[in-house]
């Protein structure tokens, strides 16, 4: 087999470029096998540069079932590879995976994909090939036994990969389209709200101090007296509170109601949400 044909077939097998597989043929003076290893060292060499650098694109992906659906991100350096095939048909392959693994990242980076390779070896060989930072970003399982998952996608790139991703769970006896259809408007009002919890008890204490400290600031130098100041910080934080809380936030289709006033209109005694995840690209 000449060098010209070995350097055909480890393009083949590896996927990895003309002058980099020259190289490797070269270096491994023909040998098929340690020209396929000198890859795999050069294309983790080459991963390790690229991490440093940011990837704020790429697509978010969900999988599963309305009893069990998981989400998860993936990044990329830039919109154009992140629409890449190469790309998109790991995301999929990994969206299914993190299904199985209940989001677990250490489980799923050690889990072996359709090639006998572990993801964690199937991304770094992808960074190699395409040349961009590559990480998995945020994931999420949401999996309750007495309810039912409703999902919506926006910015759709192809299938199951979008720019954004929601899953809301709704817990009821009722499965009437009345149900159905408020799952699918809920799921949409989470997207372009941005909730940051259900109701105002369980917001993180870290966001809550953190906008406390920026309220304070804001105040410090209006003039206001001690007393004024103090209820206009509360004022402000209350309003913050109903504004990130998903019971509390104006219904996008009716935006005079709120969340909880929808919910009960809709008059099914049994229905609750039960938690909901929303994942955007980058964010």
């Amino acid at each position: 087999m000449s060098d010209i044909e070995k350097v055909k077939k480890l393009r083949l097998a590896t996927g990895a470029g003309f002058k980099d597989c020259n190289l490797a043929i070269k270096e491994s003076n023909g040998d098929l096998d340690k020209a396929v290893e000198i890859l795999r060292v050069k294309g983790i060499s080459k991963a390790s540069k690229k991490m440093s650098r940011e990837a704020k694109e790429g697509v978010v992906a969900i999988s599963g079932d309305n009893r069990k659906t998981s989400i998860i991100e993936v990044n990329c350096e830039t919109d154009f590879v992140a629409k890449n095939e190469n790309f998109i048909n790991f995301v999929k392959e990994l969206s299914e995976l993190n299904n199985e693994k209940n989001s677990n990242i250490e489980d799923l980076k050690n889990t072996q994909m359709q090639n006998g390779g572990t993801v964690n070896e199937n991304l770094v060989a992808l960074i190699a090939k395409i040349g961009e930072k590559i990480t998995i970003g945020k994931t999420k399982t949401i999996s309750n036994n007495s309810s039912t998952n409703y999902q919506y996608l926006h910015t759709v790139v192809k299938d199951n990969l979008a720019k954004l991703a929601v899953v809301v769970s709704l817990e009821t006896k009722d499965e009437s389209d009345t149900v159905k259809n408020f799952g699918k408007q809920l799921s949409m009002h989470i997207a372009a709200s941005n909730p940051l919890a259900l109701d105002s008890s369980l917001i993180d204490k870290d966001i809550l101090d953190k906008e406390q400290e920026l309220v304070n600031e804001e105040l410090k130098n209006s003039g206001k007296s001690e007393d004024i100041a103090k209820k206009i910080s509360i004022g402000k934080m209350n309003k913050f509170k109903e504004e990130n809380s998903l019971l509390t936030q104006a219904w996008v289709m009716e935006p005079k109601k709120k969340v909880k006033d929808i919910i009960k209109e809709l008059s099914i005694n049994d229905l609750k949400i039960r938690e909901f995840s929303r994942i955007k690209i980058g964010e």
